[in-house]
């Protein structure tokens, strides 16, 4: 995933055209904040959920706005990957490396006051927990998981 990041770019037209007829308002506004690494992997990771899930815009609407806390840190994949190894050695973070690594519980604090369905702030919330959180479909869990982790 490191290296496809960096070759990613904002979505085409056509993946413009299916993020706005998923995408209204706020969210929309917080979805295309995001970095074009981050969209792109939104939206690869909405397109798989759709395939998976027909029909449920809903799991739709939580794959493309899973990462959207991670504006709040404003870091490049290389900011990332230095917050992800300091933070496995345990040493200090600046204040950007900590958004990033809370970047879960940012974004669905956002899509909570955004008015978002529960699943949507699921996910958003808790995407790299391996099993569903209590409220949550455990079978939908598992489709967003696996569209995550391709």
């Amino acid at each position: 995933r490191f290296f496809r990041s960096l070759a990613d770019r904002r979505p085409d037209p056509a993946d413009q055209m299916f993020i706005a007829c998923l995408l209204r308002d706020e969210v929309a506004l917080r979805f295309s904040a995001q970095s074009p690494m981050d969209q792109a992997h939104a939206v690869r990771t909405a397109r798989a959920v759709a395939m998976a899930a027909p029909g449920r815009s809903d799991l739709v609407r939580a794959a493309l706005l899973h990462d959207v806390g991670k504006t709040h840190a404003g870091i490049g994949v290389a900011g990332r990957s230095c917050a992800s190894l300091l933070a496995i050695a345990h040493l200090p973070l600046s204040r950007r490396m900590r958004a990033y690594l809370d970047h879960g519980v940012l974004g669905a604090a956002d899509l909570a006051r955004a008015g978002e369905a529960g699943i949507v702030v699921a996910f958003a919330g808790a995407h790299h927990a391996v099993t569903a959180p209590p409220g949550a479909d455990p079978e939908d869990w598992a489709v967003l998981r696996r569209a995550d982790d391709e």
